[in-house]
């Protein structure tokens, strides 16, 4: 599965997708790197057929009001460490991935998936 991780992720976050058999960038990656506009990071993940993965409330109102970016992962476990985070990542691939396949808007909290009708 292809994912783009927004600015306030850790880095790490796509490398760890990466190591874990999926296709993964950062937003540090991208030409204008954490300052590219959400509005381009939707465009870019629709093009490429990527998920968006963010803590940005924004980009959920954008996906329920517009449809894009189209297929969304919010992150909203709050204030945690990158260590736990990439740790619930690691934890909860399998799942993640069967989730996004069902539907367009997942979300990972600390006590797992959320599956959202959207």
């Amino acid at each position: 599965m292809k994912f783009l991780d927004d600015a306030q992720l850790p880095k790490r976050l796509a490398t760890q997708l990466n190591q874990l058999n999926h296709d993964a960038r950062h937003t540090y990656d991208l030409s204008l790197g954490n300052r590219t506009g959400d509005d381009e990071i939707a465009r870019i993940a629709d093009q490429d057929g990527a998920v968006v993965v963010t803590k940005d409330l924004d980009f959920l109102d954008a996906h329920l009001l517009r449809g894009s970016p189209a297929k969304l992962l919010m992150v909203s476990t709050g204030k945690i460490s990158n260590r736990v985070l990439l740790e619930l990542f690691e934890a909860h691939i399998a799942l993640i991935v069967d989730a996004l396949h069902q539907s367009n808007l997942v979300e990972l909290n600390q006590s797992g998936l959320m599956v959202h009708d959207a």
